[in-house]
């Protein structure tokens, strides 16, 4: 017997997104299903493999592992939120150009956590990188790109930053 439907609000990429979810459905289904976020990757299922993450306030969480319900009152930050083909993120710029990627199907959940990193320190160093990017796993580059991309990236947010001032 399928459970009572509920109507939520999720604040995703800066707008409202209006969904009648189950209460047991996951918070990537929804954002996949639902809300056409196709950039909220479903690896495991079960938080290992981090290709679900979306940013919380701010901070990566798997999606994966979230009740829709209970993202309701918070911001949620997907991949799609980032930049445009014609205006990537420097993050985004910075895994094309450095290499960080191959296949594609990790890139999301390792920008989003890129960028939360960078957020919190804009000059991490690569033992920081490694660490932070621990739980987001990779099947086709190795890391050394990736770690790469995250230390070029920090390096355009600077460029940027110093331009702005």
């Amino acid at each position: 017997m399928a459970e009572e439907r509920v109507e939520i609000t999720l604040a995703v990429n800066g707008h409202d997104e209006r969904v009648t979810v189950e209460p047991r459905w996951l918070l990537s289904d929804v954002l996949r299903r639902e809300c056409g976020l196709l950039g909220v990757h479903v690896g495991c299922e079960h938080g290992v493999c981090g290709a679900c993450t979306v940013l919380l306030d701010g901070e990566p969480v798997r999606s994966c592992l979230m009740f829709a319900v209970q993202a309701v009152g918070h911001q949620l930050t997907t991949v799609e939120a980032l930049g445009t083909a014609d205006n990537l993120d420097p993050v985004q710029q910075a895994f094309w150009e450095a290499h960080g990627l191959q296949c594609g199907f990790c890139t999301p959940g390792m920008v989003l956590t890129a960028r939360a990193l960078l957020d919190r320190d804009p000059h991490p160093s690569e033992e920081t990188i490694r660490e932070t990017l621990a739980g987001n796993l990779c099947r086709c580059t190795g890391y050394q790109f990736i770690v790469d991309a995250v230390l070029l990236a920090a390096e355009k947010r600077a460029a940027l930053a110093e331009g702005s001032a």
